[in-house]
C-alpha cells in the first residue's frame, strides 16, 4: 500500500504562492510514489479552541472534540497520512492565524482518550512562504516545528538548503520586497526555494524509509 503524504494549507489565497508552492511538494511526492491530498484551511470552518476539556476523556470514534465545525475530516485525514505539511504565508514574523488555530485544535491528538498519540512518530514538513527573504520564514517554520515536537512527530530538516528548518520561498522577486505587477506567483521564480522543497520531500521519504525498514 502506498504511503500517504498530506498537505494543510494555512493560506487564504487558493490560488497564491502559498499553494502553488505547496502544489509542487506535492507533485515531486506524486513522483515519489506518494499518494497525495491536500486541505485548504481557509475554505473550512475551523474554530477556535476552547479549552473544554472534553478531548481528555470524552472523545468517541469520529467525535475527538466537542466543537462541531470541519475539523474532524481533517483529523482523520492527519490519522491515516505517513508525512504531513504545514503550509503558511508569514504573518507577522509568525505562522498564519488559520495555522495557529488549527494547530492549537490538535490537542486532540496529545491528551485524547481515543486519539492521544495517533500522530506519534509521523513525519512532519514545515513549509513557509514569505514576502522578504529574511522576513520571518524561519520563525514561521519554528511555529510549525513546535507543533511536530509536541505531537511527538518526527520534523524532516535539511541543512543544505535556505532553512534547515524546511521548504522556504520567496514571493517577491529575490526576496528583496519591492512589488512588481508583472510577477503574481513569485515562487515560481525562487529556484533555490523550489530546490529547498524538492530537499524536503526527498528528506521526508528518506525518513520514511528508515522507519519502515
Amino acid at each position: 500500500m502506498a504511503h500517504r503524504i498530506l498537505g494543510i494549507s494555512g493560506s487564504p489565497q487558493i490560488k497564491g504562492n502559498v499553494n502553488t508552492f505547496l502544489d509542487y511538494m506535492m507533485k515531486i511526492a506524486s513522483e515519489r510514489g506518494l499518494e497525495t491530498e491536500t486541505v485548504n484551511l481557509s475554505k473550512a470552518n475551523i474554530k477556535n479552541c476552547i479549552h473544554c476539556n472534553y478531548c481528555l476523556s470524552k472523545q468517541k470514534a469520529g467525535k475527538y472534540c466537542s466543537l462541531k465545525d470541519d475539523a474532524q475530516p481533517i483529523f482523520e485525514k492527519l490519522e491515516r497520512a505517513d508525512i504531513i505539511i504545514f503550509a503558511s504565508p508569514v504573518y507577522f514574523m509568525r505562522t498564519s492565524g488559520i495555522m495557529a488555530s488549527f494547530i492549537d485544535r490538535l490537542r486532540v491528538f496529545i491528551f485524547g482518550n481515543v486519539a492521544g498519540e495517533k500522530l506519534r512518530n509521523k513525519i512532519g514538513i514545515s513549509t513557509a512562504v514569505s514576502w522578504l527573504r529574511h522576513g520571518g520564514i524561519e520563525t514561521t517554520h519554528l511555529s510549525h516545528i513546535v507543533a511536530f515536537l509536541t505531537l511527538d512527530m518526527i520534523p524532516a530538516t535539511v541543512h543544505s538548503c535556505i532553512s534547515p528548518l524546511g521548504a522556504s520561498s520567496v514571493s517577491s522577486r529575490f526576496g528583496e520586497g519591492k512589488f512588481n505587477p508583472s510577477v503574481h506567483i513569485g515562487i515560481l521564480e525562487d529556484q533555490a526555494g523550489l530546490d529547498s522543497a524538492k530537499a524536503l520531500i526527498d528528506r521526508a521519504t528518506e525518513l520514511l524509509e528508515l522507519m519502515h525498514n
